[in-house]
């Protein structure tokens, strides 16, 4: 396709359509979930199992608001200047009638947090330190499950104290709390109390990770053998508990009916065989893989993790995770050996062919840079003779495009402004005609969307974007009608997260669900390649 000079066309992709149960099709979830149901529904009521981590008011109030999703949830009437049809919300009927799955908090495996322990432990000077004795409370009550609960578990509610949110996260303040001194053995240091000796103290070089700030994301990893997780602050689901003084609640969340939309579409996804809907109109052959690195804490080498993120027309996910090396060749570039490409893409298409029992037709490789010479001939020299190859960059813009319709209106979602044949902007937000309206703080910015290489025949750019777009609808952890990233972009840096935490060494290979606050999946688990077989006969760090 030959662009002319100096001409710029401006095309639109019609919105990408989900298949429910029965075949039925509809373009919104809420719609297909409450007319249809998921598209693999059960003929029976599915019970699922449910385990809950938290303090006693925690658990109390998972149980409060567990009872409230067995039942209608309406919307809030329109408050003033509100539209009264405001098409972006909608009630949730339920969740035995919409998702055909039940389940009874009362008879949950329950794990009860100290909120007394917590908040001394979080008080401790060096902050590092008091997530880390808070992550072990945690810690010590999955292992007590282990050891004396023989019930199994489909999902784990994780209920969040306010506190531990307050004052674990990246940067907490904890401006105004008294702080203690932590207890320090003058004899014999630890990792933990030395961080930066974590090499010489542990000759298990990954030991660097448990210094990382991100409390999430350690639960996220330290859950990874026992099954997958949801994490809920308490004023997410009792946000009546936390009023501040003028009697208002503390915390400014959404509507019920939609939290409950949204959990209730996390713990199907996460507890059934197959996810909820799933995209209607795909090519078949095809395979995404979303490119992911990122930094390992604390590591004097400045090494990074690389892994990748396979997603399917269904929906389904698995996370591999590659060789930790020297990636990093530039501010914002990375770029792998080429033996350590190898064997990254070779997981991939080994776990496509067990699903599908032959190759993919075409694997698209989705990144934030680009690929250079000897990692692009690595990737294209594993995969087989019949698939094609195709190395696309998609980065999100800051305002420097801007289109507008009628003047002074957002784009149309699904625009697109094409630069030439192998460039485009996309707006994956922007004015959706079937809600009337923009969710949106301001006005869109697109996606700037480049074909960089292909193994042989480069794709048509429209056949790229139309693909981008279907991978915007499968975001399994909220009911929306559409997220702005594609879903091979949008958890790369969480995955990225969970995979260079301590507790998720030697996770080669995992379900989605594992990772993120998604989802199980019916992958097979033989032993997956390990990091630091072959490929670590070079050095590449930890």
């Amino acid at each position: 396709m030959k662009f002319p000079e100096r001409t710029l066309l401006v095309e639109h992709f019609h919105e990408p359509v989900l298949e429910f149960a029965s075949g039925q099709t509809t373009a919104h979830p809420k719609d297909g979930l409450f007319l249809y149901g998921p598209h693999d529904k059960a003929k029976k009521i599915q019970e699922v199992r449910i385990g809950v981590v938290g303090t006693p008011d925690g658990v109390k109030h998972f149980r409060a608001w567990s009872a409230r999703m067995g039942a209608m949830i309406a919307v809030p009437p329109p408050g003033k200047g509100q539209k009264a049809d405001r098409l972006h919300l909608a009630n949730f009927p339920g969740i035995e009638p919409t998702f055909g799955v039940t389940f009874d908090p009362e008879r949950a495996s329950v794990l009860t947090l100290s909120l007394a322990d917590i908040d001394r432990k979080s008080r401790l000077l060096n902050p590092q330190r008091g997530r880390q004795r808070s992550r072990i409370a945690l810690r010590q009550s999955r292992q007590k499950h282990l050891k004396n609960d023989e019930r199994a578990v489909d999902l784990w509610v994780i209920v969040i104290p306010e506190i531990v949110y307050e004052r674990c996260r990246p940067e907490s303040r904890r401006t105004g709390l008294p702080m203690q001194v932590g207890s320090f053995v003058k004899k014999r240091r630890t990792k933990e109390d030395l961080p930066l000796l974590a090499p010489v103290l542990d000759q298990s070089a990954e030991s660097i990770f448990e210094n990382a700030p991100d409390f999430h994301r350690h639960i996220k990893a330290q859950f990874l053998d026992i099954g997958p997780t949801q994490l809920v602050r308490e004023t997410t689901i009792a946000p009546e508990a936390f009023l501040n003084k003028a009697g208002y609640p503390s915390r400014k969340t959404q509507d019920e009916a939609t939290i409950a939309w949204n959990l209730a579409t996390g713990l199907y996804y996460k507890t059934q065989p197959r996810p909820p809907w799933k995209l209607a109109q795909v090519r078949p052959g095809v395979c995404y893989i979303g490119m992911v690195y990122k930094a390992l804490p604390s590591d004097p080498e400045g090494h990074s993790c690389c892994a990748a993120q396979m997603f399917l027309n269904e929906g389904d996910g698995v996370v591999f995770r590659g060789a930790n090396g020297p990636w990093k060749t530039g501010d914002n570039d990375f770029h792998l050996k080429p033996a350590a490409a190898k064997e990254l893409l070779k997981m991939v298409l080994e776990t496509y062919q067990e699903d599908h029992g032959r190759p993919p037709d075409e694997l698209f490789l989705h990144g934030q840079t680009y690929f250079n010479d000897e990692e692009w001939r690595a990737f294209v020299d594993v995969a087989p003779k019949g698939t094609n190859v195709v190395g696309v960059r998609i980065r999100t813009t800051s305002g420097e495009t801007k289109l507008f319709r009628d003047g002074d209106y957002p784009v149309l979602r699904g625009t697109a402004l094409l630069i030439d044949d192998r460039s485009a902007y996309l707006w994956t937000t922007g004015y959706v005609p079937q809600l009337d309206t923009y969710i949106g703080p301001e006005t869109p910015n697109p996606l700037l969307i480049k074909t960089l290489r292909s193994k042989s025949a480069m794709p048509d750019i429209r056949t790229v974007l139309g693909d981008i777009m279907g991978l915007t609808k499968i975001n399994y952890n909220s009911c929306n009608f559409n997220d702005g990233l594609p879903v091979t972009v949008r958890f790369a840096r969480m995955v990225g997260d969970v995979l260079t935490m301590g507790a998720a060494k030697g996770a080669e290979r995992q379900p989605f669900n594992s990772i993120s606050d998604y989802v199980p999946r019916r992958r097979s688990h033989r032993p997956a390649w390990h990091p630091y077989s072959d490929i670590a006969a070079q050095p590449q760090g930890p």
